[in-house]
C-alpha cells in the first residue's frame, strides 16, 4: 500500500469523527453582530480544544477588535503541520461564521442540533463552511496519524466573518506583516459542484446598493399633496433591474453568463394601508461581470436616481454596503494545477475551471497578489432551510486534500 492509499483510508475510517466534529460546532452557533449573534469566541474555542486533544497543537490565535463581539474580538485561528519544506505552503481557508437560520417553520429538523439521515448531516452550517472546515482538518490529521510529513507545510486557516465582509477575517490578516508568502498555495473549500470537478478561479464584481428615498407623507387619498416614496422606489428598481439587458456582454466562465442587478430587501415604511409613505429604502444585489467597470455601473445609477428624483419630486440617497472586485486567478497558476491534479489522484476525475457570481475571501487575496482556488464538492444547500452536508462529500474532499498535501 502506498502513502496516499494509508492517508486516504485512515480518513475513510474516520467518518464517525468527523460527524462528531460537525455536531460540536453546529451546536454553537456563530453569527456576525451585523445578525444579532456575538461572534465565533465560543465556537473557536471549542475548535482549538478539540485540535489540540487531537494532536494539532501549533495554533496561532489573530483576534481582530471588535466590541460589538463577546470578547470584544473576532478570532481568526491558524494551525500548522510542518513540512518537509516550508516553500509554497498549503492553506486550507474555511470560515468559521454562518448565517442565521431564517424562517424556522421551514425547517424539518433543530438547525443548531445535528441530525444525520440518509448519508447526510442537517443543520445550519454543516455545508457553509463546516463541511470544508473538517475536510481540512482530516486531511492534515492523516499525516500526523501516520506519521508521515508532508511534503510542504500545511496552514489549516479558520477565518472570521466572511458572511457579512470579511473586515474583522482576511481583511485584518492581510495586514499582519510577513504571514502569507507570494508561493503559498491557498485553497478555499466554499463553492463547488456536486461532481468535485469545477475550481473556481474568478469572481463577478459585487456592489450591494441601499437606496434610500425622501419624499413627502400623505394620506392615501390625497396623493397630489405628497410624493410618494415607495411608488418611486418602485421605479428606480425596474430601471436598475433593466441594466441586465443593456450590459450585453456575456462570459461563460460564469453561471449565469450575464450581469445581474436584482432588487432585494425592502425596508418597513408606513404601519397602516391608506398612508402614502414619505420614507421609503430598498436594497439591490448587483453582480457584474469583470469586463464592467464598477464606476461605470454607479454612474447609470446615478443618472437613473436623478431621473427619478425629478419624475416624483423626491430626494435620493444611494449609500453601498459592500463593494469588491478581483482579477482572476490565472488557469495555469500552481494552486490550480496541483489541484486538477490531485482531484485526478485522489478520484480520478477531470477538473475544469470557472468563474462565479458569489464572494469569497479568494477575491481579497487576489487583489492582494495571492493566486486563490476555491472548490469543494457540494449540493449547494448553504443559506436554505434544512442546510446539509452530504458525508461522503465531507471524506472525498479530505482525501483530494490529502492528495494535494502529500
Amino acid at each position: 500500500m502506498n502513502t496516499l492509499e494509508t492517508l486516504m483510508n485512515t480518513i475513510e475510517s474516520g467518518r464517525d469523527e468527523m460527524v462528531a466534529l460537525q455536531t460540536l460546532l453546529t451546536s454553537i452557533p456563530a453569527l456576525a453582530p451585523e445578525s444579532n449573534g456575538e461572534g465565533e469566541l465560543d465556537k473557536v474555542t471549542a475548535l482549538e480544544g478539540w485540535l489540540k486533544a487531537h494532536g494539532i497543537t501549533s495554533l496561532e490565535r489573530y483576534d481582530a477588535p471588535d466590541p460589538r463581539a463577546k470578547g470584544g474580538i473576532r478570532p481568526n485561528l491558524i494551525a500548522t503541520i510542518p513540512g518537509t519544506s516550508d516553500d509554497e505552503r498549503v492553506w486550507v481557508m474555511a470560515h468559521t461564521d454562518v448565517v442565521p437560520t431564517g424562517e424556522l417553520s421551514l425547517w424539518n429538523t433543530d438547525p443548531w442540533k445535528v441530525t444525520e439521515k440518509d448519508g447526510k448531516l442537517y443543520g445550519r452550517g454543516v455545508e457553509d463552511d463546516q463541511q470544508g472546515l473538517v475536510s481540512g482538518v482530516f486531511a492534515a490529521l492523516s499525516f500526523l496519524k501516520n506519521g508521515v510529513t508532508p511534503s510542504h507545510t500545511i496552514k489549516l486557516l479558520f477565518v472570521a466573518d466572511e458572511e457579512v465582509g470579511s473586515k474583522f477575517g482576511i481583511q485584518y490578516l492581510l495586514k499582519q506583516d510577513g504571514l502569507f508568502k507570494k508561493d503559498d498555495l491557498f485553497i478555499i473549500p466554499d463553492g463547488g459542484d456536486p461532481e468535485g470537478v469545477t475550481i473556481e478561479v474568478a469572481e463577478k464584481s459585487i456592489m450591494w446598493l441601499r437606496v434610500h428615498t425622501m419624499g413627502k407623507q400623505c394620506h392615501g387619498s390625497l396623493p397630489n399633496e405628497g410624493a410618494n416614496a415607495h411608488l418611486a422606489n418602485c421605479d428606480l428598481a425596474l430601471r436598475i433591474n433593466s441594466l441586465e439587458q443593456t450590459l450585453t456582454a456575456r462570459d461563460d466562465l460564469f453561471y449565469p453568463n450575464y450581469s445581474t442587478l436584482q432588487p432585494t430587501k425592502h425596508e418597513p415604511n408606513v404601519p397602516n394601508t391608506n398612508t402614502i409613505p414619505g420614507d421609503d429604502v430598498f436594497c439591490v444585489d448587483c453582480r457584474i461581470l469583470p469586463c464592467y467597470k464598477l464606476d461605470d455601473i454607479r454612474a447609470q445609477v446615478r443618472a437613473m436616481a436623478d431621473a427619478v428624483e425629478e419624475k416624483y419630486g423626491v430626494k435620493i440617497e444611494i449609500t453601498e454596503d459592500q463593494a469588491e472586485s478581483s482579477p482572476a486567478t490565472p488557469v495555469d497558476a500552481p494552486v490550480v494545477t496541483k489541484l486538477a491534479a490531485a482531484i485526478n489522484k485522489a478520484h480520478g476525475k477531470t477538473a475544469r475551471t470557472v468563474g462565479i457570481g458569489g464572494g469569497t475571501v479568494g477575491g481579497y487575496l487576489r487583489n492582494a497578489g495571492y493566486h486563490a482556488a476555491v472548490w469543494s464538492t457540494l449540493d449547494e444547500t448553504c443559506h436554505q432551510p434544512n442546510e446539509y452536508c452530504v458525508i461522503k462529500n465531507m471524506i472525498d474532499d479530505a482525501k483530494t486534500l490529502a492528495a494535494l498535501m502529500i
